[in-house]
């Protein structure tokens, strides 16, 4: 498409109560985009309204958008807009509450801009810049790479994990590998191990969970789904190649069973 100012998009009744914030990292962790494609929004919005340890970045009635460097430098996805309902008085600290702006809601994560930030200061006032920032692109959809993070790195909710087995990056990850994995509960700290060996091996295993939310596992019968779906998070232990013997892995889900204490303090049952 065409570039188009930004202020075409957004039609601020008062600009001069209006900030932008660009993101690049939320701390030392994965940079902004990277976050928001996991959908760690809460992660996201809690970098937003982050004070630093001697200057506010905000006030209360203000209007903020919040941007993720996008795959270029100069090039940002908007992943937020918010309006500020309560100065909490912390610094270097999350020191608002806010309230999310309906209206805007259509372009999350599909709003991309370019901006050159020549100053060192990441959190903007409207007004100084969006004359500056020009739509590039308005996506057709939500933003989400299909890129695999590596077994090492995966770590994800209930909802990622339906989200992210429809990419073809993760499936094809996932579909050749047998391994162990493991499931926790962040609402009370308990586990569950499990194996993947059969037909799509992790993939096949996941894809289960995505569909009956149990799996099939004993002790995950009784858990009610939207339990699940809100506190349930996956990550993989071990991996082997398609080649290697079921038994291998079998002999190492009991292995780590033993090692967490899963079937005493978890939820497993044999």
């Amino acid at each position: 498409m065409n570039k188009i100012p930004l202020e075409t998009l957004f039609s601020f009744r008062d600009i001069d109560n209006v900030k932008f914030r660009f993101n690049l990292r939320m701390g030392d962790e994965l940079n902004a985009l990277e976050i928001f494609d996991r959908g760690l929004m809460d992660k996201l919005v809690q970098g937003q309204y982050w004070n630093y340890e001697k200057k506010k970045s905000f006030a209360r009635g203000q209007t903020t958008l919040g941007f993720a460097r996008y795959n270029e430098k100069d090039l940002w996805l908007l992943f937020h807009v918010g309006r500020v309902t309560k100065d909490l008085n912390v610094l270097n600290g999350i020191g608002y509450e806010h309230e999310d702006i309906p209206e805007y809601e259509k372009y999350i994560g599909r709003v991309v801009i370019r901006f050159k930030n020549k100053s060192q200061n990441l959190v903007r006032r409207a007004r100084s810049v969006i004359e500056h920032c020009e739509v590039v692109q308005v996506l057709p959809q939500v933003y989400e790479s299909n890129l695999f993070p590596g077994y090492d790195k995966v770590n994800i909710s209930w909802s990622q994990m339906k989200n992210n087995l429809k990419k073809e990056g993760w499936r094809a990850a996932l579909e050749n590998q047998k391994g162990v994995y493991l499931i926790t509960d962040t609402s009370n700290g308990k586990m569950y191990v499990g194996s993947a060996y059969g037909e799509l091996m992790l993939l096949g295993r996941w894809q289960s969970y995505v569909n009956s939310h149990h799996g099939g596992n004993k002790g995950l019968l009784g858990v009610d789904k939207y339990h699940i779906e809100k506190n349930f998070r996956y990550s993989i232990l071990d991996i082997f190649k398609s080649t290697v013997d079921d038994k291998t892995i079998i002999n190492r889900e009991a292995w780590w069973k033993n090692v967490l204490l899963t079937r005493q303090f978890g939820y497993n049952h044999n």
